[in-house]
């Protein structure tokens, strides 16, 4: 499976579960997000962006990797840039990394709702920073993973959810309808491996370390 690491401007923190989420994927860097790739031991394969937020030692320590510099009055932010170019290059799987944090809200709310959007045209898209990750809930298949003991998970929903099963938690659910906006799909535990699947609606799952 043809995979790109994507590397945004968020808060990053390497440590073992992220370096081998990255490690021998293609990657494109998307202005400051170059910043974390000497921490993660890659060198992006492509750096694009308006370069309004990487300063001249950035520049200067990445000098040999291929940029495409936009104009700063543009219609898509940095990362959207760099996603639509993966997926140019035939990208299957994207691993978001730096999606979270950062000074920018409404930049993360924007990585959020990009990685539902793909995962339902059919694309497997992971965020990661190191402290969380995110996996959008397909609805044609069950979301299965093996997180440590009592690792904190929530469910983010963007729309109302239909049929929505939670195993392997302190709160199972049992196809449940959870409607948009409430707060009982947040802050449940693992007690095991971890299922989840949703007949109808979008939403994440996003798990704290």
């Amino acid at each position: 499976m043809k995979t790109y690491t994507i590397l945004l401007g968020g808060d990053v923190v390497p440590g073992p579960r992220l370096t081998d989420a990255v490690h021998g994927t293609q990657v494109i860097a998307a202005d400051s997000g170059i910043r974390h790739a000497e921490g993660l031991g890659v060198t992006p394969d492509l750096w694009v962006g308006d370069f309004d937020s990487s300063d001249a030692g950035l520049v200067k320590q990445h000098a040999q990797v291929k940029t495409l510099e936009f104009d700063s009055d543009k219609d898509m932010t940095d990362g959207e840039i760099a996603i639509h170019r993966a997926l140019e290059f035939g990208a299957e799987r994207l691993v978001m990394v730096g999606a979270f944090g950062g000074a920018r809200m409404e930049h993360e709310f924007c990585h959020l709702a990009q990685a539902l959007r793909l995962a339902h045209s059919g694309t497997i898209v992971e965020l990661i920073d190191g402290n969380k990750e995110a996996h959008p809930i397909p609805l044609d298949r069950t979301v299965q993973l093996s997180p440590p003991p009592r690792t904190s998970f929530s469910i983010l929903a963007f729309s109302d959810l239909e049929d929505l099963t939670i195993l392997g938690a302190k709160w199972p659910l049992d196809n449940a309808f959870v409607p948009f906006g409430s707060s009982l799909t947040l802050s449940n535990e693992t007690i095991g491996p971890l299922s989840v699947s949703l007949k109808r609606g979008r939403a994440l799952l996003l798990l704290n370390f």
